[in-house]
């Protein structure tokens, strides 16, 4: 299935819009969520076709909700893109391991994530 709308998780709201900006842009429907808390929540709700999660974020952090989105039968079969500051090689296997299909260390390149979500 062709990604369509994809779900932001970000505690920023400057890489939430910068983030949407680019997928708009790009031609995909955006939903954005403040916390990880309310990402799994709205990835329940909502079902997106991808999941762009940051890391450190207050409360449920990126790992613990990428690990909870990537165990729940009803959002396992959303991918998760790990998209964070966290640039250590130990950060991006743990990302891995949480369920994460992918890792990307920001500052984002925006042709290196708009490839990654097409080869979906």
């Amino acid at each position: 299935m062709p990604v369509k709308n994809i779900l932001i998780i970000d505690d920023s709201p400057t890489e939430r819009f910068a983030l949407s900006e680019l997928l708009i842009r790009s031609g995909y429907q955006v939903i954005t969520a403040e916390s990880g808390d309310d990402g799994v929540e709205k990835a329940r709700k909502q079902q997106p076709n991808l999941i762009l999660m940051d890391v450190v974020m207050p409360g449920m952090n990126g790992y613990q909700a990428t690990r909870t989105l990537t165990r729940d039968e009803t959002t396992r079969h959303i991918p998760v893109i790990v998209c964070t500051s966290k640039g250590q090689e130990t950060d991006r296997i743990w990302g891995l391991r949480q369920g994460a299909i992918d890792y990307i260390v920001k500052p984002i390149d925006a042709d290196e994530l708009l490839s990654k979500i097409a080869a979906l």
